[in-house]
């Protein structure tokens, strides 16, 4: 019989660990959850409900449609492992494209493939956002070794100083720097604006567009169509059933990591190999399972403890950012499938060890106790980091690690980990895939789509109404008139002045000829004018 988690016996601990702990000797991981509040009467009472999430996940993958608002079938499992693809057509495919990719990579690095004045590409501007920016960010910052591949710059935002810095960062290598514009649709704002800038900035540095860009899209889609008549450098395929999220097997992930020179093949295998464990239809046995059964014992099935991830290793660092859209697009929804108002999710925070050591473990550790800590270790150390004396850096790291898992113990703080025997390409995919399908069972146990994000579907039609909004006003002021938001508000039939407001402030900032009169503390009594 499993022990209570309580804290007070270390000999209970023990035994909680021994009974709880699993791992597969093959990836070399370990997973330990028995530090999570997780007991014998949970296992029990959830093993019918995964039962359920184990049929689920596996009709997912057989190519059941998931996402019904869509009508799409979800299938980033088949990435790693085409074979499992319901259509040879797409098995094919998939194959195809990470042949395709690998040997895209060789070319550039090898510089048999080159920049159109001749001399070898130097960089990569990287034009994505979402899971189009942040899988390609944490495949760059987690396995580039330095002096291998190209150095990476990223458009992951529409913020202009940012494009204005990057830029700047590439300006004498314009002209051999690879552009890829990543859009699933083609028709999303951000991308669209970054690939302008860039491609206005390149050709303005000598450099030729159609023989640096780079699509990652849709076939058919308007990038796809725009490369197409442009005679882009390369495309490489999105797919249809592969949301932004779970797009890092796909050329959203594997591009960036031929174009470092990561072991892609690997990272693959270890992502295939973590679907194979984690498929296992028993609770107990079944590490992603594990993982979802934590969450949901943490949180009383309503997601009321965030998720706190320290990795202990500087190279996954970005993992807290990459799991907050895996974890909470996923699952932060309104509705459960059944149309009955749930507000599920989990919050997704973190840092990296032992930076969190000065950071906020204090409050971890004697603050609000409404998280609990996933830790993440490699064991294997570099071989050219000697000892000095008798201090050994990977020492220290570990012992900080146990030190804060320890600490949070004992002010009755829960916390799972996970270890990875070395860290590398394989590793990476085997996490990766390890926290999807935790994801995946955990929505099934809450009755969640976690395929769907119609919360960043409203976000994007309101800032549609915004922009629409904008430039009603802008027509409205070309007339040189000096106007108040009460004026403009009734004249543009707006709801309220709040967002003429915040509108004019914009533009009164920036040198585009609008000048305001009045106290800006008191909007109501302002004028604006175009001038």
């Amino acid at each position: 019989m499993l022990a209570n988690f309580d804290g007070s016996s270390a000999e209970t601990q023990w035994q909680r660990f021994c009974e709880l702990l699993w791992y597969e000797g093959d990836l070399g991981i370990w997973l330990d959850v028995s530090r999570m509040a997780i007991g014998q009467a949970d296992l029990e009472a959830l093993a019918p409900r995964f039962d359920q999430a184990f049929a689920a996940m596996a009709a997912l993958e057989a190519g059941a449609i998931a996402n019904p608002d869509e009508q799409r079938q979800v299938g980033h499992y088949w990435l790693r492992t085409p074979d499992l693809a319901p259509d040879p057509t797409i098995t094919a495919h998939i194959s195809g494209e990470v042949d395709r990719i690998e040997a895209f990579g060789r070319s550039v690095l090898d510089g048999s493939l080159r920049a159109p004045n001749g001399e070898a590409f130097t960089d990569v501007l990287w034009i994505g956002i979402g899971g189009s920016g942040l899988g390609p960010l944490l495949m760059v910052r987690a396995l580039q070794d330095e002096g291998v591949g190209l150095p990476f710059h990223f458009f992951d935002n529409v913020d202009p100083n940012g494009m204005s810095r990057t830029l700047a960062a590439l300006d004498g290598r314009l002209s051999t720097t690879l552009v890829v514009v990543v859009s699933k649709s083609g028709g999303t704002p951000e991308p669209h604006i970054g690939m302008e800038q860039a491609q206005a900035r390149l050709e303005a540095r000598g450099g030729q567009w159609a023989g640096q860009a780079v699509a990652v899209t849709m076939l058919g889609s308007k990038l796809d169509q725009l490369a197409v008549a442009g005679n882009w450098l390369r495309r490489f395929d999105m797919f249809d059933w592969v949301g932004g999220r779970t797009s890092i097997t796909s050329a959203v992930g594997l591009l960036p990591g031929a174009l470092i020179g990561a072991d892609i093949r690997g990272f693959l295998a270890g992502a295939s190999q973590m679907d194979g464990v984690t498929r296992v239809a028993d609770l107990r046995q079944n590490p992603a399972a594990l993982m979802a059964a934590s969450w949901y014992v943490a949180g009383h099935g309503q997601g009321q403890r965030d998720m706190v991830v320290l990795p202990y290793r500087d190279r996954l660092e970005v993992f807290s950012r990459y799991l907050q859209q895996l974890v909470m697009e996923s699952l932060g929804k309104k509705h459960d499938r059944s149309g009955g108002v749930v507000h599920q999710g989990i919050a997704v925070y973190g840092n990296k060890g032992s930076t969190d050591q000065h950071a906020y473990v204090q409050q971890l550790r004697d603050g609000v106790d409404n998280f609990f800590v996933t830790f993440v270790e490699a064991l294997e150390e570099p071989s050219d980091i000697p000892p000095i004396g008798d201090e050994i850096p990977g020492d220290f790291l570990d012992g900080f690690l146990q030190g804060t898992r320890s600490a949070l113990m004992e002010g009755g703080r829960q916390s799972l980990s996970i270890t990875l025997r070395r860290f590398d390409a394989t590793a990476l995919g085997a996490l990766i895939a390890l926290f999807e399908r935790a994801v995946g069972l955990y929505a099934e146990l809450v009755n969640v789509n976690a395929y769907d994000q119609p919360g960043v579907e409203a976000g994007k039609k309101a800032a549609a109404q915004i922009l629409a909004l904008q430039e009603q006003l802008e027509t409205l002021l070309s007339d040189g008139q000096s106007r108040s938001l009460q004026d403009l508000q009734q004249a543009l039939g707006a709801s309220s002045p709040e967002a003429l407001f915040w509108i004019l402030r914009h533009l009164c900032a920036n040198p585009r000829g609008y000048q305001a009169s009045g106290d800006w503390g008191q909007p109501a009594a302002m004028r604006f004018v175009k001038v």
